[in-house]
């Protein structure tokens, strides 16, 4: 009898504050979400989101491959920016800089960059509808 492999579900509350704003929650975090439609400098916008959804992805990948892969890093920085087209609305392709600071080898970091495009669940369901790419590179 083959067993059936255990799903991870993810829950997300997210509520107008006021014109302003609205607040998203989960666990005992919350984010501050700018849905004015004049704009909000205090909160992330929906796609600021996604490219910040993106960017985690991408760091969580890398500490969970790290013990596995035995790689020594000091730090991480991701950047990264997306061009949203208007018709019809999307997001049209997002560029991203993974910046590791290590003395890894070259190959090494390939091989982690590779885990990351690979085993990213975000990562992994951006790709298919937006032109996605971008670099590793050592600090």
């Amino acid at each position: 009898m083959t067993e059936t492999p255990t799903k991870m579900t993810f829950h997300v509350s997210s509520r107008r504050v006021d014109a302003h704003g609205s607040l998203s929650l989960c666990k005992n975090a919350e984010i501050a979400l700018d849905t004015d439609m004049a704009g909000n400098a205090e909160a992330f916008n929906p796609a600021e989101l996604l490219l910040a959804a993106l960017s985690a992805c991408m760091i969580k990948g890398i500490e969970r491959v790290v013990p596995v892969l035995k790689f020594e890093l000091r730090g991480v920085q991701v950047i990264v920016d997306g061009v949203r087209q208007d018709v019809p609305p999307k997001m049209e392709s997002i560029r991203y800089e993974i910046v590791v600071d290590t003395d890894e080898s070259d190959r090494r970091l390939d091989l982690l960059h590779d885990n990351v495009k690979k085993f990213g669940t975000v990562f992994n369901t951006v790709a298919p509808g937006t032109d996605l790419s971008g670099v590793m590179r050592r600090a």
